[in-house]
């Protein structure tokens, strides 16, 4: 992949509590974040349950359609981690406690520490690469493009480390931000769609904000080229400055 590749990622977030609303997602934001400087554009995200053919689905068709694929939560030692066997059923592989996996555990653990519970957390698909983590020591891995992470987000951030190595970046998005105050999206809607449709390439959402004394919009451009976002820059000022904010 080169610097004028576009490089896509798809993020798959497991997990029931998160469909319940128990637990509130941050791996996603911290996954796009990390990837975006590398060159890699998420291209969806999707929130499914723990669920095995479901994940085994979605993870064969997120494998197909994306560059890289990104997993969340289910590798754990409970009864309902059932990540890594939806993993090799996906691509059709085995799966097995693995001597280098339990090796990342005896880090962690004594033997006698180390039950069927615990040894669950070693069985990886047949031919998947782990993936170290520093935290808590219990591996993700890497089957084909995909990665699987755990859903803990202090341990998913530990991971992210060992897989930079193996990722292979695309051409990077660079934005600008213009703010507008005192105004709201609908002011600015019409324009704005005129100045995106005369600059192909170039991709501009508005946020609005509100706070007890102010309210107003942000306006943020995103494009390839630095120098057609500074000509778009121009634009966005002077229709601020048109709109009085």
């Amino acid at each position: 992949m080169t610097d004028t590749q576009i490089v896509t990622a798809g993020v798959i977030l497991i997990g029931d509590e998160l469909l319940s609303g128990r637990t509130q997602d941050t791996n996603l934001g911290t996954i796009a974040k990390w990837l975006e400087p590398r060159g890699v554009r998420v291209g969806e995200a999707r929130i499914i349950s723990d669920d095995g053919p479901v994940i085994s689905a979605t993870v064969k068709a997120f494998s197909d359609r994306f560059d890289y694929v990104f997993t969340t939560g289910g590798i754990g030692p409970t009864h309902d981690d059932i990540t890594a066997d939806c993993i090799a059923a996906a691509f059709g592989l085995g799966i097995s406690e693995r001597e280098d996996a339990l090796d990342h555990l005896r880090e962690r653990y004594s033997e006698d520490e180390l039950n069927a519970a615990r040894r669950r957390m070693a069985r990886i698909p047949d031919g998947a690469s782990l993936i170290r983590n520093p935290v808590s020591q219990a591996p993700g891995f890497q089957t084909k493009n995909v990665f699987t992470m755990a859903g803990v987000p202090s341990i998913m951030r530990g991971m992210l480390p060992d897989i930079e190595r193996r990722i292979k970046g695309g051409v990077t998005l660079k934005s600008i931000t213009v703010t507008a105050t005192g105004r709201g999206e609908g002011d600015a809607a019409a324009p704005l769609a005129v100045i995106e449709a005369n600059n192909p390439g170039v991709s501009i959402g508005s946020y609005p904000f509100f706070n007890a004394d102010l309210r107003g919009v942000n306006f943020v451009a995103r494009a390839e080229s630095a120098d057609v976002l500074a000509a778009v820059k121009m634009e966005l000022e002077a229709l601020v400055e048109t709109l009085g904010g």
